[in-house]
């Protein structure tokens, strides 16, 4: 009996180590996944054209 309990245990310890290396992939892939995606709005960020800063100039008048 205490051989089969030890086995039991060993089975289940083996079947968290499992669980947990799968949610430690998983969770590796969602961190590299955003690390990209914020690499990729950077650079993008650097492609586009510059914008326009001519939407609000009639609300001011001249200076000088």
């Amino acid at each position: 009996m205490p051989e089969r309990a030890t086995r039991e245990n060993e089975m289940f310890e083996y079947e968290i180590a499992t669980a947990r290396r799968a949610d430690l992939i998983r969770e590796a892939d969602r961190y590299r996944a955003v690390r990209e995606a914020k690499k990729a709005a950077r650079t993008s960020r650097s492609q586009e054209s510059e914008r326009t800063v001519s939407r609000h100039r009639g609300l001011f008048t001249r200076a000088a």
